[in-house]
């Protein structure tokens, strides 16, 4: 099942719940569809009566409709806690947009309506969201709750990733996982959406997220990438200037020169960032801007049924 289709019809709307409710909306009507009709999609906001429980939460309406017994179930009852970290360095605005693009096709975009499609299953199996945003600097905190306000704050601080220019901001990954480690207190799935521009520093990166991984959380590496020029180096031969949008060090080449050996490094870096995840049990899902949500949202999925 494709969403792209879905989002070709969308990509008008601005607001960012609308677009990822859209989404979701669709990956659910596909998934009766596809090899993954196992999975619930009935998202329902009581749980079956146990006998034994207290009778204080049943819902008496639902059982004169249904003859069985059901509880309503309130946020101090959510089935899981997810804390989502997004990176907001300068290399997370790339590729730059042009006025006829839609926000998500570049890695910050992407990782932020990723992270509202997420949110939107979330809440609609009245699980907890929590939100940590980082750069140069922590720049922004949400611990895991499952309320309405809650969840319209954090959309809030995602829209705002997108109307607030990064220039030359760096990616200090390391200290704010560690950092973000220290806030997570109960048991939790933790949600990383980075580009993994630390070469040089996989060791300190690797001991970051296995700090992230204390107290049992689960951790998922979304590492957002935009495939076309990242990963197979897809430019014409004509001479260019390639500039870090970080750092700002220009180097002018011609891409076919060095296709062939980036295209190689780029693959080993991939390979061993993959073989250290699965090493340390994170969840490595490698995604470009040029996919679909769909990738996402089972890898969710999956995971969380492992998690409960």
């Amino acid at each position: 099942m494709k969403i792209e289709s879905q989002i070709g019809k969308i990509s008008s709307f601005q607001h960012l719940e609308l677009l990822a409710n859209q989404v979701v909306e669709g990956f659910i009507s596909g998934m009766h569809k596809s090899p993954f009709h196992g999975f619930s999609a009935e998202f329902a906001e009581h749980k079956v009566y146990n006998t034994g429980e207290s009778t204080k939460h049943i819902d008496w309406k639902l059982f004169a409709k249904t003859d069985r017994l059901y509880t309503k179930q309130f946020e101090e009852e959510t089935n899981l806690r997810c804390h989502i970290i997004i990176d907001n360095s300068s290399s997370m605005h790339y590729p730059k947009l042009k006025s006829n693009q839609n926000f998500y096709e570049n890695k910050i975009g992407f990782s932020v309506l990723a992270s509202a499609v997420l949110m939107n299953l979330l809440k609609k199996q009245r699980d907890a969201v929590g939100l940590s945003v980082f750069s140069d600097t922590y720049e922004y905190y949400a611990p895991e709750k499952g309320s309405d306000r809650h969840h319209r704050m954090v959309l809030n601080a995602l829209e705002n990733l997108l109307q607030t220019p990064v220039i030359k901001k760096s990616t200090d990954t390391i200290t704010f996982l560690h950092q973000i480690a220290e806030k997570m207190h109960r048991r939790s799935m933790i949600i990383l959406f980075t580009d993994m521009f630390q070469t040089g520093e996989e060791e300190r990166l690797l001991s970051a997220l296995q700090h992230l991984k204390h107290n049992k959380h689960k951790v998922v590496l979304f590492h957002v990438i935009d495939g076309k020029t990242e990963f197979n180096f897809d430019f014409d031969n004509a001479p260019r200037k390639f500039i870090d949008v970080e750092t700002a060090e220009e180097i002018s080449v011609f891409a076919e020169n060095v296709k062939e050996e980036y295209e190689k490094q780029v693959s080993l870096y991939f390979k061993k960032l993959a073989l250290s995840c699965a090493q340390n049990k994170i969840k490595y899902v490698p995604v470009s801007v040029r996919d679909d949500f769909e990738k996402i949202m089972l890898t969710y999925l999956i995971e969380k049924q492992k998690f409960g």
